[in-house]
């Protein structure tokens, strides 16, 4: 299981952006989280296209799909459709590792057991503006 964000475990940390012009902000070989919005897409191509790791959050089953699809190395999602998205994953093959949105360490143990791929904490998402 992947954890991002735990004190006892050192870990990458991932650079939330809002436009091209954030990633050029973001240090070298750092992984790229954003959120699943349309208007995000030019963004995700041009990520895509550069061959930066990225990870998009998403909201619901239809979304994790999409990200996918686009490439995404990381779906951050919330505990609500850990076992769907997991489920899903697993079935398709994905490429993408799931990760969960988790605030305290004692949610470990029940996202392990499904079997999901990761957790990440929200300190390990750092806000780049642009």
């Amino acid at each position: 299981m992947l954890i991002f964000g735990h004190r006892f475990i050192q870990s990458d940390d991932f650079y939330h952006i809002q436009s091209i012009e954030a990633v050029l902000k973001s240090p070298p070989s750092s992984t790229i989280y954003l959120d699943f919005e349309e208007d995000n897409l030019d963004i995700i191509n041009h990520l895509k296209d550069h061959e930066i790791q990225f990870a998009i959050n998403v909201k619901n089953i239809r979304e994790v799909i999409y990200a996918s699809s686009l490439d995404a190395s990381y779906i951050v999602i919330e505990q609500k459709l850990s076992k769907s998205a997991n489920d899903i994953a697993n079935n398709y093959l994905f490429d993408a590792k799931i990760l969960v949105h988790i605030s305290h360490e004692e949610e470990i143990e029940k996202l392990a057991i499904i079997g999901v791929d990761g957790v990440i904490f929200t300190n390990s998402i750092i806000k780049i503006n642009s």
